[in-house]
């Protein structure tokens, strides 16, 4: 009975890991992604959440961004992000 307790607690754990882990990496996917800045500009990128499309590019254009491509945002120390 013990060992019957024990798988069920077990495998009742590892949906609950796997639903935590599949929602954070679909939060993580949609939620932010970054603007490279070209020559001139005042940061190294520009963070935009959601999607990328007009009006973010348009925010981030008035702070000074010259947008060159998109990537990832960099955590690096000597690259200043712009939110």
């Amino acid at each position: 009975m013990k060992k019957i307790l024990f798988s069920i607690s077990l495998l009742a754990a590892g949906v609950i890991m796997a639903f935590v882990v599949t929602t954070e990496t679909l939060n993580a996917s949609s939620a932010a992604g970054c603007y490279n800045c070209g020559s001139g500009s005042s940061a190294n990128q520009c963070r935009y959440y959601g999607s990328d499309n007009f009006d973010q590019r348009k925010k981030c254009e008035s702070l000074g961004c010259k947008i060159t491509g998109t990537s990832s945002c960099s955590t690096a120390s000597n690259v200043k992000v712009i939110n």
